[in-house]
């Protein structure tokens, strides 16, 4: 192109004309164009060459980027291997070490069941030996029975040569000597309990004196009316008794109870009939001696802890009663009552015990008896809710009880059954009967009023060690806290007929030389048993 130009130029610039000038003209253009197209042509191979050589270049370095790529892939395909290798060999030595504690197991169980096997044909073998041996006895016991037969029938037709008398004879005479001696022996029952009707009338008197006596001594000193504290040291009675007495008469003072002093070592002895401040007393010494600190402000700081403690705990026993009986909707202040029973004994009886007993018992008879349940209950556990205040208020506890009902919104019935739980009125509810029947119940069942532990197993040893003196005896139990003896006779030596006449004997020797309450029943059981396996 440049040459082209300069062409023209010079063509222009000499003023040539014509033809000759454009001949001219189309020469330089032709010469221009050729030495443009080789002009063209270097420059084009020249960069055609670069071109190459560049891709020459990026060739190269594709090839040895490859090359790297394959060697690094080679070598994690080799470790992946290696990997895959090891953790095939360890999957295989644990599936042996399985597969040898399988059969290791199995042969075990094997072995065991192999056994049982041996054991199992041993048992059927001494099975079979056993059924032998007692078809055996059978056989022998058959024999041995028609010979006792035949020695039967020759001893009643020897007896009866002697006698001149039949058998039928004999029985006849034998029956009505049982019958007169029956005939006594009702004889004897109908004194006996016309004796107990007149000891029980004695007895209800004594009793009646005897809790009048209770509830109005203010000085006697029975168990029911003391309580004892331990102390850690002799030391100890001095600081009780303070300076001139202070003390001793600031605790007197304060709980209402007298504090015995005397030589008995390491013991103080409470004396007072209300047990509520007997309890509030002991509690107070006991504090007051771990505490170290005696003067009169501090055990009337003491005293007023514990009676709030012991308010507390008086009406928690009475909720704990209410629940244990399953009964709701009592007043507060009759909750507070019951609970105060926790305190109060009867003959050596609690009388909270007592009274959930009593309900327990009437509810159960009740349920039996088709009776409301829920009115025998709440009766049964307020029959005995008088003995709570009954040394501060004049009347029997039963009219205390009643009072106290009423005051407190009870039904007709519940205070119905209170009145009529000792008979003070005639009983008109079948609940009332019923409580009536379950307070005697609890109140006479064995162990309920005091009675002495030691007596008690002596009497029951006594009354088994006379039962078993009886030949043909095997053994005998005594029951109902000594009130029945059961007396098992061995049946090969002491057949039917005899044990009515052993029933008798034993009951005789017991009159003779045991002492008991009431009446002792004597049951004498004579069993045979018989077994037959069906095959």
């Amino acid at each position: 192109m440049l040459s082209s130009n300069i062409g023209l130029t010079l063509l222009l610039g000499a003023g040539i004309s014509g033809g000759i000038a454009a001949a001219i003209a189309i020469g330089a253009v032709i010469v221009g164009v050729a030495i443009g197209l080789v002009v063209y042509r270097f420059y084009a191979r020249r960069a055609v060459g670069s071109v190459k050589q560049e891709c020459d270049k990026l060739k190269e370095e594709s090839q040895t980027e490859a090359k790297n790529y394959l060697k690094e892939a080679k070598v994690e395909a080799k470790e992946e291997q290696q990997r895959l290798r090891h953790e095939l060999d360890r999957e295989t030595r644990e599936k042996k070490a399985e597969l040898s504690r399988t059969e290791q197991r199995l042969s075990q169980r094997e072995d065991q069941l192999v056994k049982r096997e041996l054991a199992i044909d041993k048992k059927s073998d001494l099975i079979d030996e056993k059924k032998k041996q007692v078809e055996q006895k059978e056989i022998e016991i058959e024999q041995l029975e028609n010979e006792v037969k035949n020695a039967h029938a020759a001893m009643v037709q020897e007896l009866e040569k002697v006698s001149g008398m039949t058998q039928g004879e004999a029985k006849d005479i034998l029956i009505q000597e049982m019958i007169d001696e029956a005939r006594k022996d009702a004889e004897v029952k109908v004194r006996e309990i016309e004796q107990q009707a007149k000891e029980d009338a004695d007895k209800k008197a004594r009793n009646i004196v005897g809790l009048a006596l209770q509830r109005c001594a203010v000085d006697h000193a029975s168990e029911i009316a003391v309580s004892v504290v331990s102390l850690p040291n002799e030391d100890m009675k001095g600081r009780l008794i303070g300076r001139v007495g202070r003390n001793i008469r600031s605790i007197e003072n304060c709980t209402g109870v007298d504090l015995i002093i005397d030589d008995t070592p390491d013991i103080v002895t409470i004396s007072g009939f209300d047990p509520v401040r007997r309890e509030i007393a002991r509690l107070t010494i006991e504090k007051l001696v771990s505490d170290g600190r005696i003067h009169p402000a501090r055990i009337e700081e003491t005293v007023e802890k514990v009676k709030k403690e012991m308010d507390a705990e008086i009406k928690e026993a009475g909720e704990s009663a209410a629940f244990d009986a399953n009964i709701y909707g009592l007043h507060p202040e009759l909750i507070k009552l019951l609970g105060r029973l926790k305190y109060r004994t009867s003959y050596g009886q609690n009388v909270l015990n007592h009274s959930l007993e009593v309900c327990f018992l009437a509810g159960m008879m009740a349920s039996e008896l088709g009776a409301d349940v829920k009115v025998a209950k709440r009766a049964g556990l307020l029959h005995d809710i008088g003995k709570s205040v009954d040394h501060e208020f004049e009347g029997t506890h039963v009219t205390i009880g009643v009072e106290l009902a009423k005051k407190f919104k009870e039904s007709r019935a519940v205070i119905h059954a209170i009145e009529a739980h000792h008979g003070d009125v005639e009983p008109q509810t079948l609940e009332a009967i019923i409580v009536q029947a379950a307070d005697s119940v609890s109140g006479a069942r064995p162990g309920a009023r005091r009675e002495s532990l030691e007596n008690y197993v002596k009497r029951l040893e006594k009354l088994e060690s006379l039962a078993n003196s009886f030949d043909g005896v095997e053994t005998s139990y005594a029951i109902q806290a000594g009130r029945e003896i059961r007396v098992i006779v061995k049946p090969e030596e002491v057949d039917d007929s005899k044990t009515m006449f052993m029933a008798k004997e034993i009951a005789k020797k017991l009159e003779a030389e045991l002492e008991y309450p009431g009446q002792i029943k004597v049951n004498v059981i004579r069993e045979v048993r018989r077994v037959e396996y069906a095959k």
